[in-house]
């Protein structure tokens, strides 16, 4: 008698887990140590989120909104806080010069 395979009667695509991946999501976590005779060398802690952004935002991580790299919001706001920092030490130093004149 020939031997019949089984079959799952519900299945589930990539799109419908990753959707409630996203929606829930799932964090994966590893460390690496190594150690020679009992001496800790080097630690790597691994900490890996995978959710939506707005998933992400309702836990309070946003972090890529305030990077410069990312973000050309956060490059303005990084670049205006620059320029206020550089025409406060030029003043500075312009008052110094004006003073020894």
């Amino acid at each position: 008698m020939p031997e019949q395979m089984a079959h799952s009667v519900q299945s589930t695509n990539l799109a419908e887990i990753l959707e409630k991946v996203l929606d829930k999501g799932i964090v994966i976590v590893g460390d690496i140590k190594i150690q020679i005779a009992d001496v800790e060398l080097l630690t790597i802690k691994i900490r890996l989120l995978i959710a939506s952004v707005d998933k992400a935002k309702e836990m309070g991580i946003d972090w890529w909104e305030h990077d410069s790299y990312l973000s050309s919001k956060a490059k303005e706001a990084q670049i205006e806080s620059e320029n206020t920092a550089l025409k406060e030490r030029l003043s500075r130093l312009e008052e110094k010069v004006s003073t020894r004149s």
